[in-house]
């Protein structure tokens, strides 16, 4: 059987991560593709819970903790379900992986890429995503969209400019690092035109294209 495919949909929170995947799921699905759609950090019972203690704003948590509590959700949720789906020949949509906590705790939070790099890499079993969707949107403009949203802030999104000026740069290093993987998508497009790009970024990985 052949391995499915796991594409990755990584960029700042406000850039439209939710809205491109449920499209992208339907889209994949219209096109025959045995899909499924999962997000970061959660997918499983294990990592729900440790989602609801990362995002809490009532809560201290220093950089470490913070990244290892995202590499813990991560490594059940590939233990769990990833390598389970994948191995049955299922594609996975999931809404951030790896380089979020690149971006987020390696940069953000200045413990630097490759201390958590080495971190996720015993959370995955070296898992890497075939196709990774960055939605590249200023940082201003995303801080914008989410107080658009009317919702309360979590425990990250209540952070300084400065913090996710530092994570958008390091987006932009990681594509920029990895460009056979990445597919970089100007989130301030129509979700349509969004949608669009990213179906043409994937379709080089569709069985009818190999």
């Amino acid at each position: 059987m052949t391995r499915g495919r796991l594409i990755t949909i990584e960029g700042l929170d406000g850039a439209g991560k939710s809205t491109l995947a449920t499209g992208l799921l339907a889209a994949l699905r219209d096109a025959g593709v045995d899909a499924e759609l999962l997000r970061e950090p959660g997918g499983v019972v294990l990592s729900e819970r440790i989602r609801t203690l990362v995002k809490d704003p009532s809560l201290t948590v220093c950089a470490p903790a913070e990244a290892l509590l995202y590499a813990a959700a991560r490594a059940q949720l590939v233990s769990e379900r990833l390598v389970p789906l994948l191995e049955a020949g299922r594609w996975v949509l999931l809404d951030r992986f790896v380089d979020s906590s690149l971006a987020y705790q390696g940069a953000g939070r200045g413990m630097g890429i490759p201390a958590v790099a080495a971190i996720n890499a015993l959370a995955t079993g070296g898992l890497e995503a075939d196709r990774t969707l960055l939605l590249r949107l200023d940082p201003a403009v995303g801080r914008a969209r989410q107080a658009e949203r009317g919702e309360a802030p979590d425990r990250l999104e209540q952070e300084a400019g400065g913090f996710f000026d530092l994570i958008a740069a390091a987006y932009d290093e990681l594509a920029a690092a990895a460009p056979a993987r990445f597919r970089v998508l100007d989130a301030t497009g129509t979700p349509e035109a969004v949608l669009a790009a990213a179906v043409t970024a994937v379709t080089d990985l569709l069985p009818a294209a190999s």
